[in-house]
């Protein structure tokens, strides 16, 4: 028998379930039982002493900055890593000021001394 004229078996199709899901905007927290409006929304986010971010920003405010190979070095993620903890956790989550400097073809990046942790 070839290939092409054997039926192929149909599979079974699970029924959709459909949940109901809280929403998460500010006008409904009566959704959430033992949270208030001013606790999601407030962003006072730490970093734990001795942690990997903490060991970036330590780099970050040396006064030549640090480079990209020196944070993965020592925090032993990859560059991808690196370059999205400076852009989501350093930048938007704990609100610091990166600046970013090309000299003699190496990227340095530093907290600006505007910034405060």
């Amino acid at each position: 028998m070839n290939k092409s004229t054997k039926p192929k078996p149909q599979k079974a199709q699970r029924p959709t379930r459909v949940t109901k899901v809280a929403s998460t905007s500010p006008g409904n927290a009566k959704h959430w039982p033992g949270m208030s409006q001013t606790a999601k929304t407030s962003s006072t986010h730490q970093v734990r002493e001795g942690s990997k971010l903490a060991a970036m920003i330590t780099l970050l405010r040396w006064r030549e900055g640090a480079t990209i190979d020196q944070m993965m070095k020592t925090t032993g993620w990859q560059a991808h890593s690196v370059r999205g903890a400076m852009s989501g956790t350093l930048k938007k989550k704990l609100g610091l000021t990166i600046t970013s400097s090309k000299t003699g073809g190496t990227r340095t990046y530093r907290i600006s001394a505007a910034s405060a942790v």
